[in-house]
């Protein structure tokens, strides 16, 4: 089997798919990678380094493209890439197609084999593949950074000849992967934590941080049977905009990370919430890439409003272009291992894990959810 791993052409991006620790424990399974030349570059990988782990270097993108039997990136492909993968190959990236049934659509067109890394199950035999989770790590850890940057105070308590200097108050809503590495990042540079999430499940995890979970004084629970947020009750909102109204007009700084997938990420912080804040408080939205959980958020950049600084950054984890390759790395070879046949992936529909993120496949579009939604759309 033959993979290539093209340089990401999107704006801003430094990570790449593979790097060269995994080429050297794939060449022993017999699996050969060819990698573009200086595509790894902005996570500080050098050409010579793939070499020496037994990579083919290509100068050209169009012959690496063209001879591969799997294509691994990280971003989405441009139409332009997609033209250039040969018919029948595979390609294996995040591809969120629930927001984009376009892609999806020429991505079966090319008779593709299409496969959406964001849409592996979160199962136990697939922890080691998941990409959201390891990503989402390095995006609550930054997101902490960012604030502590951004907020005009410490984050720890200090016991100076000044006197005693409080902690930063900290609100986290949303308790998933990057919710709760930003409970822990906080904690752990000294901030006084709280946290919410949905799901009542989490409240154990968020105290066992040494932070405190704050929840609505409802039964309603909005977890779905595979750890994802759903939508809630009416009453559950209203509930929920006055407790988070009351916990962030207290608050220093507060990290959004709630998401609902396929859908706009909803919206936690009103205009009236931000107001209420203390003047230089921080507002970071990690759901920013899907529209954001402060309704003043803009995505891609910062804004101050009513004297508070909404971050909407998109792509955290670029800026940690070293470990989220190396994470991302480790994710796709146990994905890879796992779908690894003779002469390229092998797609069994019997198998979970292949069944959740196989998009297309011989010029089909092969994913329920995505066939269903087109459907609704009139494209399939």
């Amino acid at each position: 089997m033959r993979i290539a791993v093209p340089k990401e052409i999107e704006p801003g991006e430094a990570r790449i798919a593979i790097v060269p620790e995994t080429v050297k424990r794939l060449g022993k399974k017999g699996i050969e990678v060819s990698v573009e030349s200086g595509a790894g570059e902005g996570a500080r990988f050098a050409d010579d380094e793939y070499k020496e782990a037994g990579a083919t270097i290509e100068p050209s993108v169009e012959a690496l493209l063209a001879a591969a039997d799997v294509v691994v990136k990280v971003h989405r492909p441009t139409p332009e890439e997609i033209a250039k993968i040969r018919e029948g190959a595979a390609l294996v990236s995040l591809l969120y197609p629930l927001l984009n049934p376009d892609l999806v659509v020429t991505l079966a067109a090319r008779n593709i084999t299409a496969i959406a890394v964001d849409s592996i199950p979160r199962t136990t035999l697939a922890q080691m593949m998941d990409v959201l989770s390891s990503q989402a790590t390095i995006a609550g850890y930054y997101a902490v950074i960012l604030a502590a940057h951004g907020l005009p105070k410490f984050f720890p308590m200090l016991m100076t000849a000044a006197g005693t200097i409080a902690p930063a108050k900290v609100l986290v809503l949303g308790a998933g992967v990057a919710g709760l590495q930003a409970v822990a990042t906080a904690k752990r540079i000294g901030a006084s934590v709280e946290a919410f999430d949905v799901r009542k499940v989490v409240k154990g995890q968020v105290e066992s941080l040494g932070a405190k979970f704050i929840e609505v004084d409802m039964a309603e629970d909005a977890e779905t049977k595979s750890g994802y947020a759903k939508e809630v009750s009416e009453e559950y909102k209203r509930r929920q905009a006055e407790l988070i109204h009351r916990h962030i007009a207290k608050s220093d700084v507060c990290i959004t990370t709630a998401l609902i997938p396929g859908q706009r990420a909803p919206i936690l912080i009103t205009e009236e919430m931000v107001r209420d804040m203390r003047p230089g408080s921080v507002i970071v939205d990690l759901a920013a890439e899907q529209g954001g959980n402060c309704a003043l958020t803009e995505p891609g950049t910062e804004v101050v409003r009513h004297g508070v600084a909404v971050i909407g950054f998109l792509n955290l984890p670029s800026r940690l272009a070293v470990h989220a390759s190396q994470m991302y790395s480790r994710n796709m070879e146990r994905f890879l291992l796992h779908l690894a046949g003779d002469s390229g992936l092998k797609v069994d529909f019997q198998d979970e894990i292949t069944r959740g993120c196989v998009i297309t496949h011989k010029g089909e579009i092969v994913h329920e959810k995505v066939k269903e939604l087109l459907s609704r759309k009139g494209g399939a």
